[in-house]
């Protein structure tokens, strides 16, 4: 018997959700449509639908749309079914529904993040463990000391100390011999980066070795380490050295390729930095690529670093394409439709509603407040007074009539000017709301059990 599922909305949205669903054709569930008798439906109450909401039996869940606010265990006390939290916008229900309503687990991951301190020698204490509290915040599972060429570091082992004592796990990079003493002394968890000629350093203390060719792309030196470590049976973890486009950086792919099939079982690491830092491209699309390769070869260690202000975010981008190409792996799947973070400057369904959708919508307004919308021909405002539709936020203010309404003109021209940013750019656009550029610019956290504030526009209104 196939699954009964409700899909509760109000009066504007209610045409264009029986559309979509008809749309899908044959489905492994039936449907129903039930309108609570609101305008909106993401300002519909518990009290409302408790009270308007009649089941006849039968139902395997109820789903509400995703901006309604309240508490959904509530309901499925109440009512002996499960209540659910569909997607913001109804374009988003087919994939939605695909996966039977379950988000997916983003929880999950098997790669460790080292990220740098690429300045600490410069640094107080203080900054340190400001820098490293911020890291770890976005993702980073171990803080890394990055030392400097013939740059003293007289604080490395009392910024080891700091970290170690607040809790951190901590590497020290250095090419010098006695700053990787200093920091193994003091209790660095790993130490970056030895070689066949320097691995004794690691035999010291209890340290884990990150291991790298003693000569630049030399493989079998980097094998002649990995025994050394063997031999002496402490654990390690093998780099095969990622290098930049243009300087070797096929060639490092082949190598990366070329480990794991010499040694299967061996830990590696890959520093990401030779490419996110050094190419003029956004950074998470390199990074996803980058994550999908080390998923494929269970490279599950790579070191981070952020120099360059077009990098601000890439802990964060690392976090989360780890986060999805583990999800993906695992539904043995493409990485799509896991995590919309490293979608930054463009959208995969940048408009939830075409231009149809618009018309209908536009045809039920029996008020004058000003509904903005983006479709793929353009920006649309409208209201029972009227509609127009450009491409160019500024051919629409002068139809608006609100040059004597200060505060309801800088709203309009805000929000019209952000739904020309995100039609030109592919993004999708929602009133009221900020756009999305992952985890570029993390949102507001909101809280989906309360309705949200008045909007700018009646808050004006208002203090008047």
């Amino acid at each position: 018997m196939a699954e009964r599922l409700i899909f509760v909305t109000g009066h504007l949205a209610r045409a264009r959700l029986e559309r979509l669903l008809a749309g899908l054709g044959e489905t492994e569930f039936s449907w129903e449509i039930v309108d609570i008798g609101v305008k909106v439906a993401a300002l519909m109450t518990e009290e409302i639908i408790k009270r308007r909401l009649k089941l006849g039996g039968g139902e395997a869940r109820v789903i509400l749309p995703g901006r309604y606010r309240g508490e959904l265990d509530r309901l499925t006390a109440h009512f002996g079914v499960p209540f659910l939290r569909g997607p913001d916008e109804i374009a988003d229900l087919p994939g939605y529904l695909g996966r039977k309503g379950a988000p997916p687990d983003l929880s999950r991951h098997d790669i460790r993040i080292f990220a740098e301190i690429v300045d600490a020698p410069a640094l107080s204490i203080e900054q340190v463990l400001e820098q490293a509290t911020r890291l770890a915040a976005a993702g980073a599972d171990v803080i890394d000391l990055g030392c400097l060429p013939e740059t003293p570091f007289p604080l490395l082992g009392e910024a080891v100390q700091t970290l170690k004592a607040e809790g951190f796990s901590v590497s020290v990079d250095s090419a010098n011999a006695d700053e990787l003493r200093t920091g193994a002394a003091a209790g660095a968890d790993f130490l970056l980066s030895l070689d066949e000629k320097t691995l004794t350093l690691a035999f010291e203390h209890p340290v884990t070795p990150i291991i790298v060719p003693a000569t630049p792309g030399d493989l079998d030196s980097l094998g002649r380490a990995i025994e050394g470590a063997q031999k002496a049976g402490i654990p390690f973890i093998a780099d095969a050295v990622l290098d930049p486009i243009h300087f070797g950086f096929a060639a490092s792919l082949g190598r990366f390729l070329e480990a794991r099939r010499r040694w299967p079982e061996v830990e590696l690491l890959m520093g990401t930095g030779n490419l996110t830092e050094l190419t003029d491209a956004d950074s998470s699309g390199v990074t996803a690529m980058l994550a999908g390769f080390c998923s494929e070869l269970a490279i599950r260690n790579v070191l981070v670093v952020h120099v360059s202000p077009h990098t601000v975010r890439t802990v964060e981008e690392h976090d989360a394409a780890r986060r999805t190409m583990f999800a993906a792996r695992s539904d043995s799947a493409l990485p799509r439709g896991y995590h919309l973070g490293l979608l930054q400057v463009h959208d995969r369904k940048p408009y939830p509603a075409s231009t149809e959708d618009i018309d209908a919508l536009a045809a039920d307004i029996r008020d004058a407040n000003f509904r903005i919308m983006t479709a793929q021909d353009g920006i649309h405002v409208f209201n029972a007074r009227g509609r127009a539709h450009a491409t160019d936020a500024f051919d629409l203010f002068p139809g608006l009539g609100v040059e004597a309404d200060g505060a309801h003109a800088f709203y309009l021209g805000a929000e019209l000017m952000k739904a020309e940013i995100a039609w030109r750019l592919g993004k999708r656009y929602v009133q009221d709301e900020p756009l999305s550029w992952g985890v570029a610019a993390p949102p507001t956290e909101t809280d989906r059990t309360r309705l949200a504030e008045a909007g700018h526009t009646l808050q004006a209104r208002k203090a008047k």
